[in-house]
C-alpha cells in the first residue's frame, strides 16, 4: 500500500524538477516555445539560402561533362590581365586551350589507352605516359595545351578516364619585339620574367590563390612603351648589328621628364611564345641584367660633377700636354692635342687625360659622393625583377677615381646610367625609371634634385656641340637638334684590356635645348668596316645607327623638326643666361 501510494507523489515532483532545469522557475513557456522556433526556422532559412546561392553560381558557370571540380580548375587556368602599351596596343593577352588529362582509377586497359594516345599524339613519351597512368592517383596530365584537332582526334577514341580542361594560355602576338620588357610565364600560366612575373609579385598570384583573379575582374595594365617606336628601335640595332657584324646590340628610349621607358630592345632576343629560347645565355636582357664599363659616357658625369661643385667653369684649362703617367699605369688620348685644353674640350674631343684631372682636382670623396647622389653605386631597381647589381671597386683609390672619371674601373647597368644622363638635361631631377605609364607630376613627386640647373644648361650645351663638331657629328640629324656622347670602352679578357674588343655606346638627347627624351645605342665588339677606314670606335658605327633610330622615331614620338637653328652657344647657353 504504502509503495503504491507513493507513486503518484514522486511523479510529479520528477517532472516539476525536469521543467525547473529545462525552462527556468515562473517562465512563459509558451513564448519560450515560440522563440525557439523561430531561431529554427532562420538557421534553416540561411541554409537553404546558402545552397541556393551555390546553385545559381553553379548554374552561371557552367560546369561541362568531363571537367575536372572548379577548386582544380581555378589552380591550373590561370587568368592573368591584358598588357598593353601606351596606345593601347595589345603586348600579352590569354586565350582559351584544351590540355588533356586522365582519371587512372576509371582507366580499364592502361596499355591499350598509351597506344591510342601515342599515335594521336606523337610527341608523347610512351613510357611517361604508361607511368603516368599505372599511377594511383585520381588525376594526371597528359598533355598541356592541345589543338581543337588533336582534341577532337582524342574525342573519338571514346576510352573512358580521359578528360579536357580549359585553360588559359598567355600569347604574345609581337613575338620577339618586347620579350625582354614583356618576360614570359610558364605553363601554369605564372609570370617568371619581366613585367609577367612583377605582376605576380604585386598581388596576382594572391587573387589567383583566393580565386578571385577572373577575366571580368581584371583591367589591363598599361606600359610606357610605344610599340611602333620599340619596333623601329630592333629594326635598326638589328641592321646595325648585321652591318658591324657584332656580338649583340641594345638600346632603350626614356623620357627625360618622366623616367618612362618608351623602348628598350636588347639583341639576340627571344620569342615569349617559345620561353625555351630565353635559356640561352646569348639571349639576355643586356640593359637591366648585364653591367658593363660604359666608357667615354661617363665623363658627362665627370664633368657635371666640377661644374656643379663650383671649382671649374666651361673655360677652366686642363693640362692635356701629354700623357697622364699614374704609377705603373699611363692614360693617354685617342687623339691628342699636345696642349691644355678647356673642360669644354674635354667633352668635346673626349679627352681621357683632360677628364682624368678633372675628377682629380674635386677628389676621390667628392668622386664617390657624386657617383652614389647620381644612383651609380647601388643597384637600380624597376618592375623589371631581373636587374644587377653595379660592380664597384672594393678599395677606391686616387687610381680608381682616374679610370672611373672617363669610363673604366665600374661596371653598371646602362639604364642606370641612362638614369643619371637623364638627371644631368632634365633640370637636375634624379628620376627613377618606370616601365608603367607615368605622368610629369608623378615624376616630380619622386625626384630629387641632384644638380643645379645651370649645370643642367651646360651639359646640354657640351652634349649639343659634340654633335655639332665633336664625336656625335654622325647622328645630328637635321631638325631635331641632337645632342650626344660616344663611349668606346675596351673589354676585359682574362684580367687585361683588349684593343681590338670593344663595347660601344652612343647616348643622345633630343631637342639639346628642350630634351624629351634620350636614345642609348649600343654595339657589343663590332668590326671595322673599308668605309669606317679601319677604326672600330663608337663614332664610326654607334653613332650613324643612333642617327638612324632618331630619324625614325622622333616623328613617331611628335618631335616637330625645326631648320635653322643657331648653334649651341647662342640657343642654349644665351636663352640660360636670360632666364637667369
Amino acid at each position: 500500500m504504502s509503495t503504491a501510494a507513493s507513486g503518484p507523489s514522486v511523479q510529479p515532483l520528477r517532472r516539476r524538477l525536469i521543467r525547473s532545469l529545462l525552462y527556468g522557475r515562473d517562465t512563459d513557456r509558451p513564448a519560450k516555445a515560440r522563440a525557439r522556433i523561430g531561431l529554427a526556422v532562420m538557421a534553416f532559412g540561411i541554409i537553404f539560402g546558402v545552397i541556393a546561392v551555390r546553385l545559381v553560381m553553379f548554374g552561371m558557370t557552367g560546369d561541362r561533362p568531363g571537367a575536372k571540380p572548379a577548386t582544380v580548375q581555378d589552380a591550373v587556368a590561370t587568368a592573368r590581365p591584358d598588357i598593353v602599351d601606351r596606345n593601347g596596343e595589345i603586348l600579352a593577352t590569354d586565350v582559351k586551350t584544351a590540355s588533356l588529362f586522365g582519371e587512372p582509377r576509371r582507366i580499364v586497359d592502361k596499355d591499350e589507352a598509351v597506344e591510342l594516345l601515342t599515335a594521336a599524339l606523337p610527341d608523347l613519351d610512351v613510357n611517361e605516359v604508361r607511368e603516368r597512368l599505372r599511377a594511383r592517383k585520381g588525376f594526371v596530365w597528359l598533355k598541356r595545351e592541345i589543338t581543337a584537332q588533336q582534341q577532337q582526334s582524342i574525342h573519338r577514341l571514346g576510352l573512358p578516364g580521359l578528360g579536357f580542361l580549359r585553360e588559359n594560355k598567355r600569347v604574345y602576338p609581337n613575338g620577339p619585339e618586347v620579350s625582354h620588357l614583356i618576360g614570359h610565364v610558364n605553363i601554369d600560366n605564372q609570370g617568371i620574367a619581366g613585367i609577367e612575373k612583377w605582376l605576380d609579385g604585386n598581388g596576382l598570384a594572391d587573387l589567383h590563390r583566393a580565386g578571385f583573379a577572373s577575366d571580368r575582374l581584371q583591367k589591363p595594365v598599361e606600359l610606357a612603351l610605344d610599340v611602333r617606336v620599340q619596333h623601329a628601335l630592333r629594326d635598326e640595332l638589328i641592321k646595325a648589328q648585321t652591318k658591324f657584324k657584332a656580338k649583340a646590340a641594345a638600346g632603350l628610349v626614356s623620357d627625360v621628364r618622366t623616367g618612362e621607358i618608351v623602348a628598350m630592345v636588347s639583341v639576340p632576343d627571344y620569342d615569349p611564345n617559345n620561353p625555351r629560347e630565353a635559356n640561352d645565355p646569348t639571349r639576355i636582357n643586356r640593359l637591366t641584367t648585364g653591367v658593363y664599363e660604359m666608357g667615354s659616357t661617363f665623363k658627362a658625369l665627370t664633368l657635371a660633377m666640377a661644374l656643379d661643385s663650383g671649382k671649374a667653369n666651361l673655360n677652366t684649362l686642363f693640362d692635356a700636354r701629354g700623357s697622364l703617367r699614374y704609377g705603373r699605369h699611363q692614360i693617354h688620348d685617342t687623339h691628342p692635342l699636345g696642349r691644355s685644353i678647356t673642360l669644354a674640350e674635354v667633352f668635346t674631343f673626349s679627352s681621357n687625360i683632360g677628364a682624368a684631372r678633372v675628377a682629380l682636382s674635386q677628389g676621390v670623396e667628392a668622386h664617390k659622393a657624386f657617383l652614389k647622389k647620381l644612383g651609380q653605386l647601388d643597384r637600380l631597381r624597376t618592375e623589371l625583377p631581373e636587374s644587377a647589381e653595379p660592380i664597384v671597386p672594393k678599395r677606391w683609390g686616387e687610381l680608381n677615381t682616374v679610370t672611373i672619371a672617363f669610363g673604366h674601373g665600374l661596371s653598371v647597368a646602362p639604364l642606370q646610367a641612362v638614369m643619371g644622363i637623364n638627371a644631368l638635361v632634365n633640370g637636375g631631377y634624379l628620376i627613377p625609371p618606370t616601365f608603367l605609364k607615368r605622368t610629369e607630376k608623378d615624376a616630380m613627386a619622386l625626384a630629387t634634385r641632384v644638380v643645379k640647373t645651370d649645370t643642367s644648361d651646360k651639359m646640354r650645351y657640351l652634349m649639343r656641340i659634340n654633335a655639332e663638331k665633336g664625336t656625335a657629328r654622325l647622328a645630328d640629324v637635321p631638325g631635331y637638334y641632337v645632342g650626344g656622347k660616344t663611349g668606346t670602352s675596351e673589354k676585359v679578357v682574362n684580367g687585361r684590356y683588349v684593343k681590338k674588343q670593344v663595347l660601344n655606346s652612343f647616348t643622345a638627347i633630343l631637342p639639346a635645348d628642350n630634351p624629351r627624351y634620350q636614345v642609348l645605342v649600343m654595339l657589343d665588339e663590332p668590326q671595322s668596316l673599308p668605309e669606317t677606314h679601319g677604326f672600330i670606335t663608337s663614332g664610326w658605327n654607334a653613332v650613324p645607327a643612333g642617327g638612324k633610330v632618331i630619324a625614325r622615331i622622333a616623328p613617331l614620338l611628335g618631335i616637330e623638326p625645326r631648320f635653322d637653328l643657331p648653334p649651341a652657344e647662342r640657343l642654349i647657353l644665351a636663352t640660360s643666361r636670360e632666364s637667369r
